[in-house]
């Protein structure tokens, strides 16, 4: 099954009496435009967006007919999750994050990013208070860097682990 559009999303479009199939990625995968996935029930999906700058979004549907529809689900992983007590320490606390082209997520007034150890103790050391907890991160914060994901290290993960080796 080829797609190159969203159908709509659960939450305008409903889909009730249907059998539900998710479609399971990864937070950096929501911005790929050409990607090969099964679904949970192991339907064979293919993603290629023709617009620049599309993304999934929780609970996207992808595919429906009269007895299925198959939906995205953003898996859980490992998050900082920090909440600024103003706008300046939100603003800062962006900026910084944002200075090392790191991808960052707005919810629930909080601020979140995928786990790195060596950001996590960076943000401790500047006298923030980081938090590790496991949840989906949903609401990507727009920017002119598009995220991508190489395993769970960024380049500034590496960077440090090169800096920390050489020590």
């Amino acid at each position: 099954m080829i797609i190159q559009q969203i159908i709509g999303n659960k939450v305008t479009h409903p889909v009730d009496g249907l059998e539900i199939d998710l479609l399971e990625i990864e937070w950096f995968e929501t911005t790929k435009r050409i990607q090969r996935k099964n679904s949970n029930s192991g339907m064979e999906i293919a993603i290629k967006f023709i617009q620049e700058g599309q993304r999934l979004h929780q609970d996207d549907i992808l595919y429906q007919d009269d007895k299925k529809v198959v939906l995205v689900h953003i898996k859980p992983c490992e998050a900082i999750v920090m909440t600024p007590a103003s706008l300046l320490e939100m603003g800062t606390i962006c900026y910084e994050i944002g200075n090392k082209h790191l991808p960052l997520f707005i919810q629930d007034d909080k601020i979140m990013m995928p786990f790195e150890m060596p950001m996590f103790r960076w943000l401790e050391a500047s006298g923030y208070f980081p938090e590790k907890q496991e949840l989906q991160l949903l609401h990507l914060l727009k920017s002119n860097v598009a995220p991508h994901g190489h395993g769970n290290t960024s380049l500034f993960t590496k960077i440090l682990n090169i800096a920390s080796s050489n020590d």
